[in-house]
């Protein structure tokens, strides 16, 4: 009999750990109550992280099996449970956060134990140490064999078990959406059916998102960022879709497999840089002049920036705990480029409040949009006023987080950061005057950052 301990892998389907476990004899599952990991994230994400294991403990009692429950350690809890129900081995999926594969070794040297690559398709110690850009991983990375989703062990396999013990339950400020593998696989189901086939004409499309919230794009990286999903089975359905449709459609689907390569990119990174969330992963020639004025700060997290794209993208985040990817690019933009706010402190602010944090996927696009990551452009800086115009030029994105500005029309929201204060005042009183000069904060940080990459 072995040990399956679950970590950010709340599924038992397509779950290559469990799977390998149960192949070899009977399985116990097993998750592991870590309080100081658990701090580590924001209330929100716990909370439904744990509502996820909750959801998994469910499902394995509908299999006729049960996911032990315990609290501590994980080294000295599962030592004890292999003790205790005479285990010959734990098995587990490697998980790439320094945190976790701390935890990992500390397992290791108490009990035998045996791992899997589950939470990505390519094994990123097969790959090459580095890559100047995306495009040259992701040349390298699709001409590796991706594995095909592995199926659910049978109820034979799991360890006949009634444990009454279940994960606390955290209080958070947001409703929570449901979690688990089922409602992850229906959210899946509902974009293959009516979303997938247009991802690439709508992902920037935030006005889309508004109307077509779970269409536009798929909103599985909560799922995903949890592992109550499995990524072979989202990568086979895409994948799958790509075979069967052409010309538009199958353009819009590539699409969406290409930004699953983003990711797998990212824990890449986070593979061969474990402090990716603390330093610079680009070697910056000169400092980077950071101002980090905290009266900016807080008017960025509490989307009062009199910018609107940047102002409503803080205000979903507040709300939701998501953002939308277009004005997830922005809010970082701004913050690191018109601010000169250290990119450091948004990426801890964005782990605090995102359901969907991951500690690749945001350390990494923080350190892409700050220039200090992988990029083809040296000095990349979004304009927050050409993208509200070509993104949400209608303002429906904005105005849907944004009250202040509803009824003020849609041209005059778009140049808000550029209109008289005369103007702003009679429009919108309520709402804010922008924090920094449009072109003179944009020009400024043209300056800092070519100083600081020495590329003037």
């Amino acid at each position: 009999m072995h040990v399956f301990w679950h970590q950010r892998d709340l599924r038992v389907p397509d779950n290559r750990g469990l799977a390998a476990a149960a192949a070899d004899g009977e399985v116990l599952p097993v998750y592991v109550v870590d309080a100081d990991l658990l701090a580590g994230l924001g209330a929100r994400q716990r909370a439904f992280s744990l509502a996820g294991v909750r959801a998994l403990k469910r499902a394995y009692r509908d299999r006729g099996g049960d996911l032990l429950v315990r609290e501590g350690s994980p080294a000295a809890v599962l030592s004890d449970v292999v003790s205790e129900y005479g285990a010959d081995r734990v098995f587990y999926n490697e998980h790439y956060a320094p945190e976790r594969r701390d935890r990992q070794r500390r397992v290791a040297e108490a009990v035998a134990t045996a791992s899997r690559t589950d939470l990505v398709l390519v094994d990123p110690a097969t790959l090459d140490e580095r890559y100047e850009t995306h495009g040259r991983f992701h040349d390298d990375w699709q001409t590796r064999a991706k594995p095909s989703p592995v199926d659910a062990p049978d109820g034979d396999a799991l360890v006949t078990l009634d444990d009454p013990a279940t994960p606390p339950s955290v209080q958070t400020d947001i409703e929570l959406p449901d979690a688990g593998y089922r409602v992850a696989r229906r959210r899946y189901d509902d974009f293959l059916a009516d979303g997938i086939e247009t991802y690439r004409d709508t992902r920037d499309d935030v006005a889309a998102a508004v109307d077509r919230p779970a269409n536009a794009v798929s909103r599985l990286s909560p799922y995903l960022a949890a592992g109550m999903i499995g990524i072979r089975e989202v990568w086979a359905d895409a994948s799958d879709r790509h075979a069967e449709v052409s010309g538009d459609a199958q353009r819009n689907v590539e699409k969406y497999r290409y930004e699953l390569s983003w990711r797998e990119a990212n824990y890449h990174l986070l593979f061969r840089n474990p402090a990716l969330a603390s330093e610079n992963y680009t070697s910056v020639p000169n400092p980077i002049e950071w101002e980090n004025d905290p009266d900016h700060v807080a008017a960025w997290k509490r989307g009062e920036t009199g910018y609107p794209l940047v102002d409503a993208g803080m205000r979903q985040l507040d709300r939701e705990g998501y953002i939308h990817n277009r004005p997830r690019q922005n809010v970082a933009s701004f913050l690191t480029k018109h601010l000169l706010v250290d990119w450091r402190i948004g990426e801890r602010h964005f782990r605090e409040q995102l359901l969907d944090y991951d500690p690749a996927n945001n350390a990494a696009n923080w350190q892409w949009i700050a220039s200090t990551g992988t990029d083809s452009v040296a000095v990349r800086i979004f304009d927050p006023v050409a993208q509200l115009h070509k993104y949400d030029a209608g303002a429906d994105y904005v105005t849907a987080y944004v009250p202040e500005l509803r009824g003020v029309p849609p041209e005059k929201v778009v140049d808000w950061p550029t209109l008289s204060e005369d103007e702003r005042e009679r429009l919108a009183p309520e709402y804010p005057s922008p924090i920094v000069d449009r072109d003179a904060a944009y020009e400024r940080a043209q300056r800092v950052f070519e100083r600081a990459l020495g590329v003037r």
